[in-house]
C-alpha cells in the first residue's frame, strides 16, 4: 500500500505547471526547482502589511543573515528547542514558494531521498479542502477520498505507522476551523464535519503522535492558536545568488540569462520582487519570449512594463493554443479585470465558480486563460469534480485590477459600474478627469494603514503612461487612449511626499515616480529663508533622507535641480543601486552657503 501510494504521488509531483504548459511537455521539477531561503519563524505574530512592502523592507534592512533552514529538515528542533515536534508552521508571502516546497519535500520522501522514517505522507491543500465545506464524513473516509489507494485504516489505529498531513494554503480557506467550540474527536472512525476533523488534528486529539505541516501567508497566521503549533519557520523566497541561480536554470540562452541578471540588478524595484519566485518566472518568460520574437531584447524598467508584456504574451500563447474562442480578448480581460477588482476589494486570492460567474465569465472560456487565470481541477480521486481559480500571484490580480479601473475610465459610457456602490473604492468610479482619478487612488492608498492599495496604485499610474497605452492597444482597440500630461500627477505625488511623515508612504511614492518616468526626488525651494530641500531614497537603505542646503536668493531664482540629477536614460530604480545621484549633488553643494 505504502509503495503504491508513493508511485502515486510521485506521479503527481514529479513534474512542475508554469503557467500555460505545451500539452505533453510539463516542466520536471528536478530540472527547475532552486532551493530557497528559509528561516526561524518567529512565534506565528501576524504580519498584516502589503506582501510586496515585506519583502522590500527584508531585502532594504541591513541585519545578519538567519541560518537558513533545510526544507528537508523542517521538522527537526531549532536552536533552544529540545523536545520532539509535530505541528510546523510556515509563513510566506504570497508566490514566495510555500508549494513548491511542500512539492519538493513530499517529491523526495516519494522518492526515498528523505525523511524515511515518515511512513505515508497526505497532502492535503486548503483550496481543494474548501469544496468538502458541508460534507460530513470519518477522518479514514476523509483521507480514502483524496488517496484511494489506502484501503487499510491500521495505519491510522497502529502505532507503528508513522503519518504526515500537509495542509498547504491556510490564507486560502473558508473553514470556520473554530478551536473553541468545535466538539472533540478522537475516534479515526467517527463521523464529523472536515472543520471538526481539522482543528482535532491540528489539537492532537486524533492522531496525537502525526506530523502535521501548515503553510500560511502572514496575515493568516493567527487562524491556528500559539498553544498548537510547535515550531514556526519562514520562507523568504530567494537569496540574491539564489536568483542567478534560477535564471541561469530557467533562460537557456546563457549570454540572454547574464544580461538579464545584469539588467534587474541594475532596477533596484525589479529586482527586489525577484526574490518572489512566480516574479522570477514572470520576469524569464518576458525576456525569453521577448528574445524569440525580435532577436534582442529591450528589456521592461518598471512593473507595469513587466505586467503589461506578461499580460500581452499570455494571451497569445492562449490564442496559439485555443483557436476557436468565444470572446475577443479585450472582453475577456474587461472582465477578468472585474473579477480581480471585485476580490481583491474583499481579500480574496481564490475564488470559485460562483465568483467567476458573476463577473460575467463563462467557466469554460476561464480555463483557456491557464496563463492568466489558473484552473486546479482535482480529478485524481474520482469521488468529485470540482473548480478553483485563482490569477498566476497576487501581483497579477492587482495589476489587472488597475486595468480594470483604467478601462472603466476610458469606456465611461459602456463600463461604468454602479454608481451607487458602497466600498471603499468606489470612489474611484466618481471621478470627472483623469487627474481626479490619480489624485483619488494616491488618496486611498495612503488612506490604508497596511500599505494594500500600495502596488495596485503604482500600476494603475504606470497605465497612465503613453508608452503603456501603447503596448496594449492591439489587445484593447476599443479603448480610448488616455494622453493628459502626466505633469499635474507628478506634482500631486511629490506633494504628498512632502506631506507624509511615515518613511514606507514615501517609499511606495517614489516607486510611483518611478512608474510614471519620473526621476526619484523631490525638490522644495523656501525662497524666504534661501533654503532648498531635497527629499530622496537612501541607496541601499529602507528611508527617505532629507538634504537642507543655503543658497542665495539670486542663485535659487536661475536653480534647476534637474539638470544636476537627470540624463534621459536615468530612472529611479538606476539611483538606488548607486551613489551616482549623491555624486551629482555635489555641485550643488559646492555652490551652497551651508548644507545638512
Amino acid at each position: 500500500m505504502q509503495h503504491i501510494h508513493k508511485s502515486h504521488l510521485q506521479k503527481k509531483l514529479q513534474c512542475l505547471t508554469e503557467g500555460i504548459t505545451k500539452q505533453g511537455s510539463p516542466t520536471p521539477l528536478s530540472k527547475i526547482y532552486t532551493e530557497l531561503y528559509i528561516t526561524e519563524g518567529g512565534r506565528g505574530e501576524v504580519n498584516k502589511e502589503h506582501e510586496v512592502r515585506q519583502i522590500e523592507r527584508t531585502s532594504w534592512r541591513e541585519a545578519v543573515p538567519d541560518a537558513p533552514i533545510n526544507c528537508r529538515e523542517i521538522f527537526k528542533p531549532l536552536s533552544g528547542q529540545d523536545k520532539p515536534i509535530r505541528r510546523v508552521l510556515t509563513k510566506g508571502v504570497a508566490g514566495i514558494g510555500k508549494t513548491i516546497s511542500v512539492q519538493k519535500f513530499i517529491l523526495d520522501w516519494a522518492e526515498g531521498k528523505a525523511n524515511e522514517d515518515v511512513d505515508f505522507i497526505f497532502p492535503l491543500p486548503f483550496r481543494e479542502l474548501n469544496l468538502m465545506k458541508e460534507q460530513k464524513l470519518s477522518l479514514v473516509d476523509f483521507i480514502k477520498h483524496f488517496s484511494p489507494e489506502i484501503v487499510n485504516q491500521a495505519i491510522f489505529t497502529s502505532s507503528t505507522h508513522r503519518v504526515m498531513f500537509v495542509f498547504d494554503g491556510l490564507d486560502e480557506c473558508r473553514l470556520p476551523l473554530d478551536f473553541n467550540s468545535n466538539p472533540m474527536c478522537c475516534d479515526v472512525t467517527e463521523p464529523a464535519s472536515v472543520d471538526v476533523l481539522l482543528t482535532n488534528l491540528i489539537k492532537g486529539n486524533l492522531l496525537p503522535s502525526a506530523l502535521l505541516w501548515i503553510t500560511t501567508r502572514p496575515a493568516a497566521a493567527n487562524q491556528i492558536p500559539p498553544e498548537c503549533v510547535d515550531q514556526v519557520t519562514e520562507i523568504r523566497g530567494f537569496s540574491d545568488p539564489q536568483k542567478e541561480e534560477y535564471f541561469r536554470k530557467k533562460i537557456s540562452d546563457e549570454d540572454l540569462a547574464s544580461r538579464t541578471i545584469t539588467h534587474l540588478k541594475s532596477s533596484r524595484s525589479l529586482y527586489i520582487m525577484c526574490h518572489i519566485p512566480v516574479f522570477s518566472w514572470i520576469t524569464a518568460t518576458v525576456v525569453e519570449r521577448s528574445s524569440d520574437e525580435s532577436g534582442s531584447v529591450e528589456m521592461p524598467r518598471t512593473l507595469t512594463q513587466m505586467y503589461t508584456h506578461f499580460l500581452i504574451i499570455q494571451t497569445t500563447k492562449k490564442n496559439e493554443k485555443y483557436t476557436a474562442r468565444k470572446e475577443i480578448d479585450e472582453e475577456m480581460i474587461f472582465k477578468l479585470g472585474k473579477l480581480a477588482f471585485q476580490q481583491l476589494e474583499k481579500g480574496n486570492l481564490i475564488f470559485y465558480e460562483a465568483d467567476v460567474s458573476d463577473c460575467g465569465i463563462d467557466i469554460t472560456e476561464a480555463s483557456v486563460y491557464s496563463g492568466v487565470c489558473t484552473q486546479i481541477f482535482r480529478e485524481e480521486s474520482g469521488l468529485y469534480q470540482g473548480k478553483v481559480f485563482s490569477f498566476v500571484h497576487l501581483s497579477i490580480q492587482e495589476f489587472l485590477a488597475a486595468l480594470y479601473v483604467f478601462l472603466c475610465f476610458s469606456n465611461r459610457e459602456r463600463n461604468m459600474p454602479d454608481q451607487q456602490q458602497t466600498s471603499q473604492l468606489s470612489a474611484l468610479f466618481r471621478a470627472a478627469t483623469l487627474h481626479d482619478l490619480h489624485k483619488t487612488a494616491v488618496d486611498l492608498a495612503l488612506q490604508s494603514k497596511n500599505g494594500h492599495l500600495d502596488l495596485f496604485l503604482r500600476f494603475f499610474l504606470g497605465l497612465s503612461l503613453e508608452s503603456n497605452q501603447n503596448l496594449l492597444r492591439h489587445l484593447l482597440p476599443n479603448t480610448i487612449s488616455q494622453s493628459q500630461s502626466s505633469e499635474q500627477t507628478v506634482q500631486c505625488v511629490k506633494q504628498n511626499i512632502r506631506d507624509q511623515n511615515r518613511s514606507d508612504r514615501k517609499i511606495n511614492l517614489f516607486y510611483c515616480l518611478n512608474e510614471l518616468n519620473h526621476n526619484a526626488v523631490v525638490e522644495v525651494i523656501d525662497r524666504s529663508s534661501g533654503t532648498l530641500s531635497v527629499d530622496m531614497l537612501l541607496p541601499g537603505e529602507w528611508k527617505t533622507g532629507t538634504f537642507k542646503l543655503k543658497i542665495s536668493k539670486e542663485q535659487l531664482d536661475e536653480f534647476d535641480l534637474q539638470k544636476y540629477i537627470k540624463t534621459p536614460e536615468e530612472d529611479l530604480t538606476e539611483l538606488l543601486s548607486s551613489d551616482e545621484v549623491l555624486q551629482k549633488l555635489v555641485p550643488v553643494v559646492t555652490e551652497s552657503t551651508s548644507a545638512e
